[in-house]
């Protein structure tokens, strides 16, 4: 396996472990450091993964939505490995200049549409100081073209990136090397906070 991708040691290989394991292979070509990670407790993996899809699916919320949220969310708890990841899906979903300006913290980023940007600003908010919310930070989501129901569901959606960013920055998860190379310049050098990428590529 090369360096070691965290803080822990390999966990034991299970049949729930391999069948993660060989999902990832088939789907990406390696495995990720964060799934070694989460190996530990591979059906607390699935229940994350399925309560956030419930989020998800059943919500209006658009891909580019998602993506600027935890694009902001990540940058703004300076998570390496999360920034790298999500900040690719935005560029390709809008262009890298536009994802590196949501990572440097740009307060209306010209990409994105005034509905992306308010998701943005308030993803940065509830990172920064939950308690420090007020009925004005509300109404210019309303402001913005966001439902009330859209707003639960977005606040709910950057809660449970932050737990799981918790987990795997308190951790020591290093970002992947593939993820790097394969992550656009410009977000890749924007990127300048958090865990090291790791040194080796990720075992196959």
């Amino acid at each position: 396996m090369g360096e070691q991708t965290s803080f822990l040691s390999e966990p034991p290989e299970t049949e729930h472990v391999r069948r993660l394991y060989e999902e990832e292979r088939a789907d990406d070509g390696y495995i990720w450091n964060v799934t070694r990670l989460w190996s530990w407790r591979p059906e607390t993996y699935d229940g994350f993964a399925a309560l956030r899809s419930e989020l998800m699916n059943e919500s209006n919320l658009t891909d580019r939505d998602w993506a600027v949220m935890v694009t902001a969310t990540a940058s703004t708890l300076r998570d390496s490995y999360c920034s790298l990841a999500w900040a690719s899906k935005l560029a390709a979903l809008s262009d890298p200049e536009t994802a590196a300006a949501v990572i440097d913290g740009a307060d209306n980023p010209g990409g994105l549409s005034e509905r992306e940007t308010a998701l943005a600003a308030w993803a940065r908010q509830v990172v920064r100081d939950p308690n420090g919310t007020r009925p004005t930070d509300i109404e210019r989501l309303r402001e913005a073209g966001l439902t009330d129901r859209e707003i639960f569901e977005a606040t709910t959606f950057i809660a449970l990136r932050l737990a799981f960013s918790t987990v795997n920055d308190a951790l020591g998860a290093a970002p992947d090397l593939q993820l790097a190379n394969a992550t656009p310049e410009q977000v890749r050098n924007a990127v300048n906070y958090g865990r090291a990428t790791a040194p080796e590529p990720s075992s196959p």
